[in-house]
């Protein structure tokens, strides 16, 4: 199963430059999608899924906010829409399509850049993940969580441009939230447990120079339950693509979904 996450930053443009016909090439399984920013009738109703996928959508309450999406070439047996917390469901942050062996979930954890309101929105918001991915290790089945978190976890995630800066993404209660989730609570991020490089950013934030200057960090995931370890097989990011400031994260699995 190959799986693909990127963060589109509003798929209208993405579509212009080319994305559909990218997939066409990179040839996923399933494609986990943040930051449509569009509706979910003209989703469905325009020609916004590419060939030979099924389309899944959440919006957010304010268009402009997000909104996250899976497209996957085969029917799950099921579709979730947030997580019960109610600020994810109003942005449309979180989406789950549940098959015979596995669940991937798509999801946007909000930016905390700009205020202090923004962090705290964004603290409560990964606060109730938490809970979320915690419950999640309870249950009988294995899980994919795939997304823009807004967090570069370690050092090596994060250019020096970012180390010198006291910025929201590079916290230090927001790495150690990542650290609950990676040695505390036992998830694996999938993309380190294959690939060590260094430099291997997915997003170039314009107020940090952008990728001209190589101001990169990691902030774009797969995070998968305990039981998948050993079904990771190779990952990459797809640095030379330019859909929007993140790349595209690509995963394979040796799994039958």
């Amino acid at each position: 199963m190959r799986v693909v996450t990127i963060s589109v930053n509003g798929l209208k443009q993405a579509v212009e430059k080319g994305f559909f016909e990218w997939v066409q090439q990179v040839n996923p399984d399933v494609i986990c999608m943040q930051d449509h920013r569009m509706r979910v009738a003209e989703l469905e109703d325009g020609d916004f899924r590419p060939d030979g996928y099924e389309g899944y959508y959440l919006d957010a309450e304010d268009v402009a906010n997000g909104g996250v999406a899976i497209y996957s070439r085969l029917v799950p047996k099921a579709i979730m829409m947030g997580f019960s917390y109610a600020a994810a469901d109003m942005n449309g942050a979180f989406l789950q399509a549940d098959f015979d062996s596995v669940s991937v979930a798509t999801l946007l954890v909000p930016p905390g850049l700009g205020s202090v309101e923004k962090q705290a929105v964004k603290d409560d918001f990964l606060e109730a993940l938490g809970g979320h991915l915690q419950k999640t290790l309870r249950k009988r089945r294995q899980f994919l969580f795939c997304g823009n978190f807004h967090i570069a976890h370690q050092v090596t995630d994060a250019s020096p441009r970012h180390h010198k800066t006291e910025v929201s993404g590079f916290l230090p209660h927001e790495r150690a939230w990542m650290d609950k989730v990676i040695d505390e609570w036992g998830y694996i991020d999938a993309f380190r447990k294959i690939n060590r490089d260094k430099k291997q950013f997915t997003c170039w934030p314009e107020w940090a120079e952008g990728w001209r200057k190589q101001a990169g960090w990691r902030v774009d995931y797969q995070i998968a339950t305990p039981g998948l370890k050993n079904c990771i097989r190779d990952a990459w990011i797809d640095m030379d693509t330019r859909f929007s400031d993140h790349a595209p994260v690509i995963i394979d699995y040796d799994l039958d979904y």
